[in-house]
């Protein structure tokens, strides 16, 4: 069983900044890829930022210069530090991290979710 917690959503003005973090717990052996997903009212999930266990990362061409992904091995957990925030950066956002457990070499979970609302 792995569990994310996720935590640092909010209300921002645009142009405001905020950081997200996502730390998992449970039993796994390590942990593979970490990304941070959003979903805006009315339209599909998209991947906002990917980082690999090695460090790579890619981002959503919208938030490019933006976001920055960024992981703590040691602490399993992984943040999104989010600049310029744009009010089209409203979504639910969430965690989504792939574990090798004992029984499963890639198992993907997701965080509840958390909301940011960027105003105008």
């Amino acid at each position: 069983q792995v569990q994310l917690v996720e935590s640092g959503g909010g209300l921002v003005q645009a142009g405001g900044s905020l950081r997200l973090s996502c730390a998992a717990s449970g039993s796994f052996i390590s942990i593979n890829d970490m990304a941070w997903y959003r979903q805006a009212p009315g339209k599909q999930r998209e991947l906002v930022a990917q980082i690999s266990k090695s460090g790579l990362t890619k981002y959503a061409d919208s938030v490019k210069g933006r976001f920055a992904i960024s992981r703590d091995n040691g602490k399993n957990t992984v943040y999104v530090q989010m600049s310029s925030l744009k009010p089209e950066d409203t979504a639910v956002y969430y965690c989504n991290v792939k574990c090798w457990t004992i029984s499963n070499w890639n198992l993907e979970v997701w965080g509840q979710g958390t909301l940011i609302t960027v105003s105008s």
